[in-house]
């Protein structure tokens, strides 16, 4: 399998969830044992360099767990607000179609520690930039940011200057 290879494995829903908004749906992708393996094979290499894995609920969960995991590196979920137990910190944000709040449990991430954030999809960018600021606020470096698809036309990457973004598919 080759990263071209990967597109045909993504589905495009007009109007999901909202009218207006072109959904792209990684199903497909998932239920392929091949396409999935290769996928977090790819992402484990560029992630190798890591002290830390992030990754948001719920896709950002998929990939970043199996990559952390045999990396053997910590996995530090960011959620939605008041989907985590404790002490959080939190930060507000914009996407493509809504307002919303992440959180991250504090003292999962320490100063200096190297960042990796993996997600799903990088559209507008507002969803990892807030992962960005919580990360920095507990001041860890984000070295990289790790997507499975960039929607090209949303132009996301201008958000994070100074931090390498890969992107396995292009669309």
């Amino acid at each position: 399998m080759q990263l071209n290879d990967l597109k045909k494995f993504i589905d495009d829903v007009p109007d999901f969830p909202t009218p207006g908004v072109h959904f792209k749906d990684i199903s497909p992708l998932l239920a392929n044992g091949e396409a999935l393996n290769f996928v977090v094979k790819q992402m484990i290499e560029y992630a190798k360099d890591a002290d830390v894995i992030v990754g948001p609920d719920a896709r950002g969960f998929l990939f970043g767990t199996p990559v952390a995991a045999i990396l053997k590196k910590p996995f530090v979920m960011v959620r939605k607000e008041k989907k985590l137990p404790g002490k959080v910190i939190r930060e507000e944000y914009s996407y493509e179609y809504s307002k919303n709040v992440l959180e991250m449990q504090q003292n999962r991430i320490f100063p200096g520690q190297k960042v990796v954030i993996i997600d799903d999809v990088l559209a507008t960018g507002g969803t990892t930039k807030a992962i960005i600021d919580l990360v920095k606020s507990q001041g860890a470096i984000v070295t990289k940011v790790i997507f499975l698809l960039e929607l090209v036309e949303f132009k996301g990457l201008n958000k994070y200057k100074g931090i390498e973004v890969i992107s396995l598919i292009k669309m």
